[in-house]
């Protein structure tokens, strides 16, 4: 049976609305991907680290309870990460957090990865240099078994001071990568631009084929090698944002094994294929977006 492998930060999200706390909920990009891929059913193995805190055994248990398969350096001496996420008028949020990590991080064995297993990582936890070691080996043993691997660059205004000194890591990821999403506030940060068609000419295409880029609210663009196609995106007004980028590579994931795509069939994928997987990455991104919760609800299903 092929499985997902996540690798990426937890990290317990405070959300504030109107400025005062409104509620609290375990999270993370790629982790918040894992537990909505884990609700679905699917088989998935999550590689990331927690402090020996209540924080840190509060992340454990919602692991547990979600059915994912928890690979975590727990450490003794340092506290879990938080975050505090304050909603504006438009439920959009902005960001502030707090993050506790010793020098060793992430000193612990991979899962197995398997031919046709989806790896996924994203965020700038992708490019730290500090784990930078244990997402190389994923990537490497992701080659080598050809699984599929799916990068979000998820790159956010918090760490503009370090996109030079993480570019090459960034290209690196590019090219590991079999499916590259990307947001308008990624690429903005990064090179200053927000047309798809220049992105994926200029910085995607030469690294990786497959491309999609979302911009809130506006169009979903993909680009390959063979098509050019924009989605539009259901008018609806958000509770929350926290997780929709997420859960939108949780529904692509998601529809990547429900139509049984294999790695060597992605660089032949029709416009019906990929009308099907974009339109599950919407799915996922809207229940998420209709709720405090950072990932699908248990019970959701996929309606045709």
């Amino acid at each position: 049976m092929r499985k997902v492998i996540g690798i990426g930060e937890t990290i317990l999200d405070i959300i504030f609305k109107n400025d005062q706390p409104w509620t609290a909920v375990p999270g993370g990009s790629v982790f918040n991907s894992i537990i909505s891929l884990a609700r679905m059913g699917l088989t998935v193995d999550f590689v990331s680290e927690v402090g020996h805190d209540h924080v840190g055994e509060l992340i454990q248990l919602y692991m547990r309870d979600n059915g994912v398969i928890p690979h975590l350096d727990v450490y003794a001496n340092n506290k879990s990460a938080v975050s505090l996420a304050f909603l504006d008028d438009d439920n959009d949020a902005k960001y502030s957090f707090y993050k506790n990590y010793p020098e060793q991080r992430l000193m612990m064995e991979l899962p197995e990865v398997r031919e046709n297993d989806v790896v996924m990582l994203g965020s700038f936890y992708a490019v730290d240099p500090m784990v930078r070691h244990k997402v190389v080996e994923l990537l490497q043993k992701a080659r080598e078994k050809k699984a599929i691997v799916m990068y979000d660059l998820n790159y956010r205004v918090a760490h503009k001071s370090d996109a030079l000194k993480v570019a090459p890591f960034i290209l690196e990821n590019l090219e590991y990568a079999d499916i590259v999403r990307g947001s308008e506030e990624d690429f903005m940060c990064l090179y200053n631009l927000s047309d798809a068609n220049t992105i994926y000419k200029d910085k995607i295409q030469f690294y990786c084929k497959n491309f999609i880029y979302t911009a809130g609210a506006k169009d979903v663009q993909l680009r390959t090698t063979s098509m050019s196609k924009g989605y539009a995106v259901p008018a609806m007004k958000p509770v929350s944002t926290v997780g929709a980028g997420d859960n939108f590579n949780a529904g692509l994931v998601y529809g990547l094994l429900k139509q049984d795509i294999e790695h060597d069939d992605l660089p032949m994928l029709g416009e019906k294929q990929w009308d099907e997987l974009i339109d599950c990455g919407m799915k996922f991104s809207a229940v998420v977006c209709m709720s405090t919760e950072n990932s699908v609800p248990l019970g959701f299903k996929i309606e045709n």
